[in-house]
């Protein structure tokens, strides 16, 4: 058998709709809008400089509906430029897919094959010794588990799986054409090229069962480097199968911690330390990020506080790619525990007057003995147990941060 390469591609979403951007005019909404056709043009160069042996897509290109067929005529003039690469396709429809009424109508180049969705069937590729197996979907809620009627493995050839699946495991998306894992693991295909979850995940290393994730985050949900998966077949074996980043726009959720920060001038350098990173893990592409700020501080207010954080971000390297999409304040205000007069609020200034005075020579060896007791009567599995192993410093700030809490009303 020859060696060979592929990309695997899913999720495509071509033309998503941008999902309340207007509402904010410093949302750069056209940048977003055009990102997924940028991401794809991404694919398509990669495929081109990589020179790849053919190109799977497995599901979602569209995005439901066209508003008209410049979404289509856009993906068929990527298509050719693989066609002029002598790079074929072999794609399935999705869930979306199927609830476009033209996709039908719109005939693709030669060099793209869209698997039908009567029954699932198989292409060879009898240069490179490949069989290709797939099934798009035909009701945009697919409820029946489709790769059960897959065909079996071809012998002496290496065997791919074309599948737009909800694996079993995976509840935040919606459950379309659900699989089980297992099952496909012991279908006897040498990798699975899976769509519809949009983060990359490999279920599998043997044989390889991939999801290839979406090219490009189309909101806050969808966070992280996107792309596809290149794949190198050496010997008749999968010797690699590398995520290549191809997103044109990342999305980011930065949480910062500003527990214990005395003033504003500190939980906002903080702030502008995340930032950075950020920025810096994004570079060359614009961030779109929601920053949310916890731990218990008084040194920050919700008003301005969106303008204050980006003036912190003014002189940042590449300050000018971020866009904030929002900022939440999950902060609490420190309490003083010795004004209240219930047993609570007594009892958190004894530790703090514990804490202060060296714990572990005024509590000698009385915690590791009531520990020790109380572990006597508690299951293995107690977070007791754990905490055990550690010392009394440890043990009284977990049981201050236990206190305040009851104090806040959260437990």
């Amino acid at each position: 058998m020859p060696d060979f390469r592929f990309l695997h591609a899913a999720d495509l979403h071509l033309d998503s709709p941008l999902r309340g951007l207007e509402a904010d005019p410093s949302a750069p909404a056209e940048l977003i809008r055009g990102a997924t056709r940028r991401a794809l043009g991404c694919l398509v160069d990669l495929a081109i400089d990589e020179k790849v042996d053919f190109v799977l897509i497995a599901g979602d290109i569209y995005d439901g509906d066209w508003p008209d067929f410049g979404t289509g005529l856009f993906f068929a003039a990527q298509m050719r430029r693989l066609a002029q690469a002598e790079i074929p396709v072999f794609a399935i429809r999705g869930n979306h897919d199927a609830a476009n009424r033209m996709t039908r109508s719109l005939r693709m180049p030669p060099n793209v094959t869209i698997f039908d969705h009567g029954k699932a069937h198989t292409i060879r590729l009898s240069a490179l010794e490949v069989a290709i197996h797939g099934q798009s979907f035909g009701d945009p809620k697919e409820p029946n588990d489709l790769s059960r009627a897959y065909p079996p493995p071809d012998k002496n050839l290496f065997n791919i799986g074309l599948l737009h699946t909800s694996a079993e495991g995976y509840a935040a998306h919606a459950r379309y054409a659900p699989c089980d894992p297992a099952r496909l693991k012991a279908h006897g295909y040498d990798y699975w090229a899976l769509g519809h979850i949009h983060e990359r995940q490999e279920l599998s290393q043997d044989p390889w069962i991939v999801f290839s994730g979406n090219l490009q985050g189309r909101h806050i949900g969808e966070t992280g480097p996107k792309g596809a998966t290149l794949v190198t077949v050496a010997d008749h074996r999968i010797a690699s199968a590398e995520h290549r980043v191809l997103d044109v726009l990342r999305w980011t959720h930065i949480e910062v911690d500003v527990d214990g920060t005395a003033d504003e001038v500190d939980a906002l350098t903080r702030v502008q330390s995340a930032l950075e990173t950020a920025l810096r893990d994004a570079d060359p592409r614009p961030l779109a990020a929601r920053i949310t700020l916890t731990g218990t501080t008084a040194a920050l207010s919700a008003d301005g506080l969106r303008e204050k954080i980006l003036n912190e971000a003014q002189g940042l390297p590449g300050e000018h790619r971020l866009w904030l999409e929002s900022v939440k304040l999950k902060t609490r205000p420190p309490r003083d525990n010795t004004s209240r007069p219930d047993n609570l609020g007594r009892l958190l200034a004894e530790v703090d007057t514990i804490t202060a005075n060296s714990p572990s020579d005024l509590l000698g060896d009385w915690p590791a003995l009531l520990l020790g007791k109380l572990r006597e009567a508690l299951p293995d599995d107690h977070p007791l147990h754990a905490a055990a192993a550690g010392n009394a410093p440890d043990i009284l700030e977990q049981a201050k941060r236990r206190l305040e809490a009851a104090l806040a009303g959260e437990s």
